[in-house]
């Protein structure tokens, strides 16, 4: 059995998420917050990142090395395009997706709004989410705006660089975020595509269990939800500061 550990709300564990529901692969998950894994959990993930997958061979720590990982070993449907250039093009968007809008959407955004209040107690600071939704997000979304389709995915079928801009996006609606249809049409229908693929709907009332439910009775919330539960947790009750971004 393939094993996830890592919160549904994360961006990162939910692009490793779709992917295995897109390869049909089962899996449990132990939904821990990253900032409160036990030291079990510190011992395999040594930054401290989610998600953590593990199965009969490998233990891995990087949602980009884990989708490769099922791609190598699952490679049907394929989550990467089979033309070498457009594999590379949807890599660099995977990773562009990690990276810079992990910064804006979620650092800026998400763990503003709701990871600082719930996990450290600390209220929301307007004048930072301020700059984010009027300074930062629209360059970037003015350049999405160039790059994608007015119809369809990417590269012809969904693959992994649809899955990880998407999966970014997603957070931005529970922070109440959604991107303007006026101003960025193209980039506002091609989130709404990806997002009402079966691979994500799938999980959204997981996700939106989760983010009305405080902490300590999330698992016990996704139980009785019927979600595929670990048998044992990671999870700790006591958090941590100084996870690094990225996952």
């Amino acid at each position: 059995m393939i094993r996830i550990i890592g919160s549904y709300l994360s961006p990162y564990v939910r692009k490793v998420l779709v992917a295995l529901e897109l390869k049909g692969l089962p899996y449990e998950i132990d939904p821990i917050v990253p900032f409160m894994g036990d030291e079990r959990f510190s011992r395999l993930s040594r930054l401290r990142r989610i998600p953590v997958y593990s199965d009969e061979r490998v233990t891995l720590t990087d949602s980009s090395v884990i989708c490769q990982y099922l791609e190598d070993t699952h490679p049907e449907p394929a989550l990467y395009p089979l033309d070498v250039a457009e594999r590379a093009q949807a890599r660099w968007l995977e990773e562009y997706a990690d990276t810079r809008l992990g910064d804006v959407l979620i650092w800026g955004l998400f763990n503003e709004t709701m990871i600082a209040p719930a996990v450290w107690g600390r209220a929301p600071d307007p004048d930072k989410i301020a700059r984010v939704r009027d300074v930062e997000l629209p360059p970037e979304l003015a350049w999405l705006e160039a790059q994608l389709p007015a119809a369809g995915f990417l590269f012809g079928a969904v693959s992994i660089a649809d899955i990880s801009l998407a999966a970014f996006f997603r957070n931005a609606a529970f922070v109440k975020y959604r991107v303007d249809p006026l101003a960025y049409p193209r980039t506002a229908a091609y989130l709404d595509r990806v997002l009402a693929l079966e691979v994500f709907t799938r999980l959204q009332p997981f996700e939106a269990l989760l983010a009305r439910t405080r902490i300590p009775q999330q698992r016990a919330a996704l139980a009785a939800a019927g979600a595929p539960l670990t048998v044992d947790s990671y999870g700790s009750d006591r958090a941590t500061p100084g996870v690094p971004r990225g996952g």
